[in-house]
């Protein structure tokens, strides 16, 4: 299993190489049109190699779903720590009682009902 995620890996690699070679010509990426540039007196622009957009997106991209996830899974961790925190308050509880049952026997008796 361990060679068939290397190869899978390595031919992904040779992929993203081929995508990234026939995609070398530069591009100007501006951060607002023409228009609304001129209007607002501030214009950024760059330019980058073609290929350089094509991964920048697939990464924004993943990251926001990323972050998109970890937003919406919260109510499940919030609720996944409240219940761990009630199990070890009723763990607690329970050692507690046990021992207040446990106080007038025998040691060995006490220790052979908490090993049950």
């Amino acid at each position: 299993m361990r060679y068939i995620r290397y190869v899978f890996l390595g031919v992904l690699a040779v992929l993203l190489i081929a995508v990234a070679l026939a995609n070398r010509n530069m591009v100007t990426l501006s951060l607002l049109p023409e228009e609304m540039a001129a209007l607002l007196q501030f214009q950024w622009s760059v330019s980058v190699p073609l290929f350089i957009v094509f991964f920048g997106g697939i990464l924004v991209g993943l990251m926001i779903g990323f972050v998109w996830e970890w937003l919406r899974e919260h109510k499940h961790r919030a609720e996944a720590r409240a219940r761990k925190a009630e199990a070890r308050r009723l763990e607690r509880e329970l050692k507690r009682t046990q021992a207040e049952r446990d106080k007038d026997k025998d040691e060995v008796l006490a220790i052979l009902d908490q090993s049950a």
